[in-house]
């Protein structure tokens, strides 16, 4: 994950109005930012792989050997996400798991089309994904990721779900924002503002206040790809239903967790603000979930401790 799974109101306010100054020059600018971004590379070492899906090319990748256990890492919703989130432990899991790690729709190598985007589409997704490429695998999902995930189990045999501080409501549960996602979908405007929303001093801002814990952790190669990855054509519109509030599942974690027949792990980052500690324990204790708790990380536990995190899912 990049942004966080969570814009405070004044904050997302603050980052669009800082956007309309210099309007005059936005169609200019909006070219240059496109001409500057290449075209994405792969986000994960593997093999690179197509899922047709509803008219999209999904990509995703593969590692590891295909007898062994499968493995699927869903990153999580947030204006530069993609796959790139378990670049620091994808490797080692491939030495164990058979890992697959989609980009989801409207997001890195993935098809990006002008749709607007919404939680129940998430969900079909991961529900059609697994239930076609895979038998039986352990998920691992992040943030709002976890919901979809969740959802998905429910219909889909898994051997364990793994949730990274999930969440089921984003924006401080403020609802639908109509106006929002309106307003980043138009044409110069729209890509004016998401420009300046996914500028690396502004990506960088996000990170430090609730993202990682230390930012040292954050390397320039990653914030690089970010850039990158919301810099391709149509990288705002799956973003302007997130922010304008419309991917929010209607169910809640607490609901749809016991109808999971699968054991569930929660990980949390105990500096985690956006979805702090105390809703992870209440959650763990409300669908009777383990919790695992890292010290010293934010929304990122498995970022930031990749080798605590590899050896949990490998029961070390």
């Amino acid at each position: 994950m990049s942004l966080s799974l969570q814009y405070p109101n004044m904050k997302l306010r603050s980052v669009l109005a800082a956007g309309v100054g210099g309007l005059g020059l936005a169609a200019a600018s909006n070219r240059l930012l496109q001409a500057n971004a290449d075209d994405l590379e792969p986000p994960l070492p593997g093999g690179r792989r197509s899922y047709r899906w509803r008219g999209f090319d999904v990509g995703y990748t593969k590692a590891g050997d295909p007898e062994d256990p499968q493995l699927v890492l869903v990153h999580g919703i947030n204006a530069a996400g993609t796959s790139r989130e378990f670049e620091t432990i994808f490797e080692s899991l491939a030495k164990e798991y058979h890992v697959i790690a989609p980009d989801l729709p409207g997001f890195g190598t993935s098809d990006r089309p002008p749709l607007l985007y919404s939680a129940p589409l998430y969900e079909q997704f991961l529900l059609d994904f697994l239930g076609d490429l895979t038998d039986e695998p352990t998920v691992v999902a992040s943030g709002l990721s976890g919901a979809y995930a969740t959802l998905a189990a429910r219909d889909v045999d898994v051997s364990e779900l793994v949730l990274l501080c999930p969440t089921d409501t984003t924006m401080g549960g403020g609802g639908e924002r109509t106006w929002v996602r309106s307003l980043l979908r138009s044409p110069l405007v729209g890509q004016a503002l998401f420009n300046a929303l996914v500028s690396k001093p502004s990506m960088r801002h996000f990170h430090a206040d609730h993202g990682y814990y230390d930012m040292d952790n954050l390397t320039e190669a990653r914030l690089d790809y970010e850039w990158h990855s919301a810099h391709q054509d149509g990288a705002r519109f799956a973003p302007a239903s997130f922010l304008g509030g419309f991917l929010d599942p209607e169910q809640s974690l607490e609901a749809q967790l016991p109808d999971v027949d699968a054991p569930v792990t929660l990980v949390w980052g105990r500096d985690a603000s956006t979805t702090p500690l105390e809703a992870g324990r209440s959650l763990a204790d409300a669908v009777d979930a383990k919790l695992v708790v890292f010290d010293e990380a934010n929304l990122l536990p498995h970022v930031e401790h990749p080798e605590q995190f590899v050896e949990l899912l490998l029961g070390g």
